[in-house]
């Protein structure tokens, strides 16, 4: 019997060995044996269900609802079969976010202006799981993944242009202004529980003025606020807003 340990086995899913420990600790996922030393090993049978796990989380499945589905014994080939037909299914909506993508690289390439819905037209949360996960824990992901399925398409639309609403409005308040600015600091409040609703808890001080340290240094959240610039006030100001905020 093939066995992989379980760095391996997180590389080739494009997963992180803490998402594997997760899926044992609620019982979806158990290693076929665990050495002495605490390491895990796969053996086929596992591979085989974690496709099933990974294929159903690409479905926005929640985790209770793929321990149900695991409960069926349906077939591997089933499981790819109807992978397949999802995958097809999204395929539209891919190629969508394709030519949103290649519209944002020439407009870059040109030096087109470009507002923020298409600077982000062509983003996929899910790509985010595995930092989130290790940043903030599974609990914040899982949280925020339930609170993002159980909202329909068109509360998905306005929930993200509520977002790329504030997010312009952050940046064009940040530019060149102070960390104390009266605007600014009404914007952080909003964004505050803006991203309390978005992760189904009001994060602690920690959590906030973390999130504040990674817009800085993710170039990625930085673009958005408009650079490092703007991005380090908007910090400044998350860091001011909790320090004085009751608890």
């Amino acid at each position: 019997m093939n066995e992989w340990p379980i760095a391996d086995v997180a590389r080739a899913a494009g997963v992180t060995s803490r998402t594997l420990r997760h899926y044992e600790s609620v019982g979806l996922l158990h290693p076929v044996r665990v050495a002495s030393n605490g390491y895990r090993f796969y053996g086929d049978a596992e591979i085989a269900r974690l496709y099933r796990i990974l294929s159903l989380r690409a479905l926005d499945m929640a985790i209770p609802d793929i321990a149900r589905a695991l409960a069926d014994e349906q077939s591997f080939a089933d499981t790819v079969r109807a992978h397949l037909a999802a995958l097809e299914r999204e395929r539209s909506g891919l190629d969508q976010r394709i030519t949103a993508v290649r519209d944002t690289l020439a407009a870059l390439e040109e030096g087109r202006d470009m507002n923020i819905d298409d600077a982000l037209a062509g983003v996929d949360d899910s790509r985010y799981e595995g930092e989130v996960r290790e940043r903030w824990g599974d609990d914040a992901w899982e949280r925020s993944a339930a609170r993002r399925r159980a909202l329909s398409p068109d509360q998905r639309r306005a929930d993200d242009a509520r977002g790329r609403e504030l997010n312009a409005a952050l940046r064009d308040a940040a530019a060149g202004r102070d960390p104390d600015d009266p605007e600014l600091r009404a914007l952080i409040a909003a964004h505050h529980d803006w991203i309390a609703e978005q992760w189904g808890r009001v994060p602690d001080a920690a959590a906030y003025t973390g999130l504040g340290e990674l817009y800085v240094t993710d170039a990625r959240f930085a673009a958005v606020y408009g650079g490092e610039e703007n991005a380090i006030v908007i910090r400044d100001a998350m860091a001011a807003y909790v320090a004085v905020r009751p608890r």
